[in-house]
């Protein structure tokens, strides 16, 4: 597995396996307590692991924690996702950045987000499942949205938004959501 860093979102990492392909398909490690250990974290800090289910043109976020926040490991298991992470954490040198992937099954690549930043993904394709494994025990109560098409942010959504849930659809603007977390 190799391990590089975000270089627009301080302390965000992209794992990029080794799939081993062949004519069944391929087989590939999608984590690695070494890797994720020797990249400066600790790999039984991830409590809970998810799985999301979206069709084409689905936006979900921008979302991020308050309080004590919540790092991610965030990968397109099947399908693609435009993947996008805004650093939200006021002493970050890369505060208010953003930055955008493109997450695909054919690569199980596997984005760590640090806490304190925003996450969101638009799928690309029908269906498009997302897995996060997460640091804390989620707690609704610390939920903070950022509307996806904040013109400060300016993210180049690629596709038509076909579905948001209320949530996303009620988001506050990304100055609005600031305030919330501080």
């Amino acid at each position: 597995m190799h391990v590089s860093p975000v270089p627009r979102i301080a302390g965000a990492l992209l794992f990029r396996p080794l799939p081993h392909r062949d004519e069944r398909g391929f087989f590939c490690r999608t984590f690695d307590a070494d890797a994720v250990y020797a990249a400066g974290l600790d790999p039984a800090a991830f409590v809970q692991h998810s799985l999301s289910r979206s069709t084409r043109g689905v936006v979900r976020g921008l979302h991020v924690r308050r309080g004590d926040g919540e790092a991610k490991l965030v990968r397109c298991s099947y399908g693609a996702i435009f993947d996008v992470i805004v650093d939200l954490r006021p002493p970050s040198p890369t505060y208010r950045n953003w930055e955008s992937f493109g997450l695909r099954d054919d690569e199980q690549v596997t984005l760590y987000v640090p806490v304190g930043c925003a996450h969101g993904f638009q799928a690309l394709t029908n269906p498009a499942d997302v897995s996060y494994q997460i640091d804390r025990v989620h707690d609704p109560s610390e939920d903070v949205s950022i509307a996806f098409d904040d013109p400060e942010l300016a993210i180049p959504w690629p596709l038509p938004v076909t579905v948001r849930s209320q949530r996303d659809r009620e988001a506050p603007p990304l100055a609005a959501a600031v305030r919330l977390l501080a």
